[in-house]
């Protein structure tokens, strides 16, 4: 008889990350359901799980230019399954599924001062240069605020019921 395995221990409580596109590619995986991070490379997503909570900074509205956003454009949830290839005319971008919430776009500045990875830090946009970082869920829950989400991350509307 073969032996038990342990099964892999899961968090329960979903990460939250920041991923970083110009908006016009945001609203292109916005409008087919999936995200993509840095310039369509897979390390980067194999850290996120399915449940976890993605949000969108747009530095800039279109790619490669200078027409500056800085904005929060978009926020979802991951979908269960593993990150994925797409093709697109020869270039093969990893993706990932994400359930979008509606939302409206909100712009960074207002927020700065309240972010933990922005409060008191003059050189806030060069973490923004990894493309994707993992923040507090209180962080989260501030940027959903600001984006008027639908929905809210699962813990404050847990924390809502019980008040």
């Amino acid at each position: 008889m073969p032996k038990a395995q342990a099964l892999a221990p899961t968090s329960l409580v979903p990460k939250c990350w920041v991923a970083v596109a110009s908006a016009e590619h945001v609203r292109i995986g916005r409008t087919h359901g999936f995200m993509q991070v840095c310039h369509g490379k897979g390390t980067p997503l194999r850290r996120i799980s399915p449940g976890d909570w993605i949000v969108y900074y747009s530095p800039t509205e279109t790619f490669g230019s200078n027409d500056r956003l800085q904005a929060f454009t978009a926020i979802g949830v991951v979908k269960s399954g593993d990150p994925y290839r797409a093709d697109m005319d020869g270039f093969r971008p990893f993706r990932r599924d994400v359930r979008w919430i509606n939302a409206a776009e909100a712009p960074i500045r207002p927020l700065l001062d309240a972010l933990s990875f922005s409060a008191d830090n003059r050189n806030w946009g060069y973490q923004l240069r990894l493309g994707l970082f993992e923040i507090e869920r209180r962080d989260m829950r501030r940027i959903a605020r600001a984006m008027n989400a639908s929905v809210l991350p699962v813990e404050e509307l847990l924390v809502a019921r019980v008040a």
